[in-house]
């Protein structure tokens, strides 16, 4: 079995970013491809996987299990499942990062309060 989507199949959010859940694809992973704005990225939450980022192009302040940690180009990131986390884009520019999850669809559970 293959599957290819073509660029432009996946319509990316107002923010910009493109979201691909494996599952519908027979994929056992999926990722966000994240385009944000300077200050944008998610808020407090987890996963019951890990998730991997890498670092396009741009710079990131992530939080994992309550520990700040900054990364630019190449970098990559790795928190396990439930670990607490965040990323922020801190640079000027737009931040190109792919978040993969260790899942065929994203589960998530916010833990900031509204």
């Amino acid at each position: 079995m293959h599957k290819v989507i073509r660029s432009g199949e996946l319509e990316p959010s107002s923010g910009g970013t493109i979201t691909f859940e494996g599952e519908p694809h027979g994929s056992g992973v999926s990722f966000f491809l994240v385009n944000n704005q300077p200050g944008a990225g998610p808020d407090l939450h987890r996963h019951p996987y890990s998730e991997t980022w890498i670092v396009r192009s741009g710079s990131a302040r992530f939080t994992a299990d309550g520990e700040e940690i900054e990364a630019g180009p190449g970098d990559i990131v790795v928190v396990g499942p439930e670990t607490p986390h965040m990323f922020k884009n801190i640079g000027d520019d737009r931040l190109a990062i792919v978040c993969i999850h260790a899942s065929p669809r994203m589960i998530q559970e916010d833990l900031t309060a509204g």
